[in-house]
């Protein structure tokens, strides 16, 4: 299991990363645009660490405080979750 949990987060957030990067270089061009609902919801879904990281290599969405409460938010209630399922045994 825990195999598959590393490769689902680190396509997650390679994924969370690429996607934000696109929204960016979209909204100079007047393209069209990631909601902010769907950047959410890959950081919630475990790619906050890309969305983050995104957040500030790219200079995106850094005035949102959606994004920059919400996101470290949401990374801390995961590693909290991720210490519980550890701590309990069910990833090794």
């Amino acid at each position: 299991m825990k195999d598959y949990l590393i490769w689902y987060l680190i396509v997650l957030n390679l994924l969370a990363f690429a996607v934000s990067a696109i929204d960016k270089f979209s909204s100079g061009r007047r393209q069209r645009r990631v909601s902010e609902l769907a950047l959410m919801l890959l950081a919630g879904f475990g790619g906050s660490v890309g969305l983050y990281l995104s957040m500030f290599l790219f200079r995106h969405k850094t005035k949102h405080p959606k994004f920059t409460m919400g996101v470290p938010l949401i990374m801390a209630a995961q590693a909290v979750v991720l210490y519980l399922l550890w701590a309990r045994g069910v990833i090794r």
